[in-house]
């Protein structure tokens, strides 16, 4: 005997419809508002000992525990408001974020079809002779850009796409190191490149998170948008 997918889903949704009706009217009918609150309160009132009345403190108490809760009630409810409309305003700022720069710890530089492919050595203290070399995918050096002497920290770089003759070169991705001295010793320095922003994730449980071509990274851990 065959199964009909679509009648068999159908009934399945039809189910679960149900069950969420009936569990909302529990809920509901299991919530004791206001209005009940001092309906019974009244009520108690009525029947209370004329020789013995409900002590006023005791009243009072109820009344504040109650109006605390309700209060409570409220601001989670403004508070679950509250969160959406963030969460719709980081969506409309992540959104605009496609189709910009960020700059991320990494040795590949994008050259396109025209302007300049640019980035960042970091430098830990000052540094004299800095270099930095772009080598092409075949690891041959293409370009050396003398930065000369340099203080501590980001260290800006410019690559125009040409080569050591003045030739423009092909677009594609090229490696980038940099090199420097300190105190006469030369050691490599860490390297960020501007990468084009693809798309964003906004709804992750790590926040927003942009996708490039090398991979996705938090918001968080970009250093600059360009």
């Amino acid at each position: 005997m065959s199964n009909d997918i679509s009648t068999s889903s159908s009934y399945l949704d039809s189910i679960t419809w149900q069950d969420t009706q009936v569990a909302t009217a529990d809920e509901e009918s299991d919530a004791l508002t206001q209005e009940d609150f001092f309906s019974l309160l009244t009520q108690q009132l009525s029947y209370q000992d004329p020789s013995n009345p409900a002590d006023n403190d005791q009243m009072i108490a109820q009344m504040t525990n109650f109006t605390m809760a309700q209060g409570i009630t409220d601001l989670n409810t403004n508070f679950e408001s509250l969160a959406s409309s963030m969460t719709s305003n980081s969506a409309l700022q992540a959104s605009t974020l496609v189709g910009k720069q960020a700059l991320l710890e990494s040795n590949s530089l994008d050259l396109n079809e025209t302007g300049d492919a640019k980035g960042s050595a970091v430098a830990e203290e000052a540094v004299d002779n800095l270099k930095i070399k772009v080598t092409d995918a075949s690891g041959q050096l293409v370009k050396t850009i003398d930065m000369g002497s340099q203080p501590a920290g980001a260290v800006r770089f410019t690559w125009d796409g040409t080569n050591e003759d003045g030739e423009r070169l092909p677009e594609g991705e090229y490696t980038v190191s940099a090199e420097g001295s300190t105190d006469g010793e030369f050691s490599s320095l860490p390297i960020a490149t501007f990468k084009n922003i693809e798309s964003v994730n906004i709804n992750g449980s790590s926040g927003i998170i942009i996708n490039t071509k090398e991979g996705a990274v938090r918001l968080t851990d970009v250093a600059e948008i360009a």
